[in-house]
């Protein structure tokens, strides 16, 4: 599961690009509480979701120059510099190379084999999240790909993940964990890109579940504030509810209620 104990190569921290940062402030208060916290100057304008003070993610304006309006998943790394190559070994590419982000960390941008993009971050004076898997908390996290086993030797190599497949009437699902963990650590899944055709346009990606004390609530109040349904709520036995939005700028993300059973 998520947690906020930094471990090496699960998720550590999450943020939005957004071209109407205003906008995607109102939005993400509205459907999940989240409260905001603008950066000084030398953050470029790079500032904090918050609830109840604890940070939850970050969100940054982006120009259309800059890329498309999107959430970036980040995974922790005690060495931003040696993922690096690790992940370019493995087949991945550089985006942004490592660099310092004031005293609060390292960070670094990547793009898998099949052209996923994800970041990781070495801890400094900012060490990740405050606050998870409660509501309004990051839940898990899913990558949508053309080839799962290759991106699970991609992830392996370049994170240390392990793999779990994990059975279910009518098929499987790819679960994944830090290094040194077994399946009670696992943090999130990959799945086959073409498994949702709602989904399929946007190509490889990751998506972050956040969960939340009523999926459908949030689905309509995604929709009355301007942004759309992806794929309308749905229950999954042993899992729980959930919806794929998409807010009113174009970046996807999820939303689920865990199933009490599995609490």
């Amino acid at each position: 599961m998520i947690t906020t104990d930094f471990v090496n190569g699960a998720p550590t921290w999450l943020d939005l690009g957004t071209p109407d940062l205003d906008g995607a402030i109102a939005f993400y208060g509205g459907v999940l509480g989240w409260q905001f916290q603008a950066g000084g100057p030398e953050t470029g304008g790079y500032g904090m979701f918050r609830i109840d003070g604890k940070a939850v993610a970050g969100g940054m304006t982006v120009t259309p120059d800059q890329g498309p309006s999107a959430w970036t998943v980040y995974f922790g790394s005690a060495d931003a510099d040696a993922t690096a190559k690790a992940v370019e070994q493995a087949g991945g590419s550089a985006v942004l190379p490592p660099m310092d982000v004031l005293d609060q960390g390292r960070m670094a941008l990547f793009t898998d084999p099949a052209g996923a993009a994800f970041g990781v971050w070495q801890p400094g004076q900012h060490k990740g999240f405050g606050y998870v898997t409660q509501d309004g908390g990051l839940n898990w996290v899913e990558l949508s790909t053309p080839d799962v086993a290759a991106a699970k030797e991609f992830y392996g190599a370049a994170l240390g993940w392990g793999a779990y497949d994990v059975e279910f009437p009518g098929g499987s699902y790819t679960s994944v964990n830090p290094a040194g963990t077994d399946e009670n650590g696992m943090f999130g899944g990959i799945v086959p890109l073409d498994r949702d055709p709602a989904e399929a346009g946007a190509g490889p990606h990751w998506t972050p579940y956040v969960h939340v004390a009523d999926v459908d609530a949030t689905a309509a109040k995604t929709q009355e504030l301007g942004g759309t349904v992806g794929s309308a709520p749905v229950s999954i036995p042993g899992v729980g509810r959930i919806a794929k939005l998409v807010d009113p700028f174009g970046a996807g993300f999820a939303v689920i209620k865990g199933d009490p059973d599995q609490q």
